[in-house]
């Protein structure tokens, strides 16, 4: 045919290949930063706080409860947003190699 349906013609730079890896590993280290937040905010949460039911003939047990702090649900939020992303570059990897290139 000729020079340009070489096969090394059509090999990916290097530079858009690391381009292409940069969102993923931003995305993971956004998901390791909320994990660490959400546990290093979870450690030293201490609360008080006192329960009335004056209708029941119990009392009040609140040791099955989970509290969640604010700092806790924040990273939880960042991790969530890493996990979003991380999802998107996913599908969008995916698609572009699962779709026919028209020349």
């Amino acid at each position: 045919m000729g020079e340009n349906n070489t096969p090394d013609a059509h090999k990916t730079p290097r530079l858009a290949r690391f381009r292409g890896a940069v969102l993923p590993v931003a995305a993971l280290a956004v998901v390791l930063v909320g994990c660490f937040v959400a546990w290093s905010n979870s450690q030293n949460a201490s609360f008080g706080w006192f329960a009335y039911a004056p209708l029941s003939n119990e009392p009040f047990s609140g040791s099955g409860l989970a509290f969640v702090t604010p700092g806790t649900q924040a990273g939880l939020a960042i991790a969530v947003v890493g996990l979003l992303v991380l999802a998107f570059w996913a599908g969008y990897r995916i698609g572009t190699k699962a779709s026919p290139r028209t020349p």
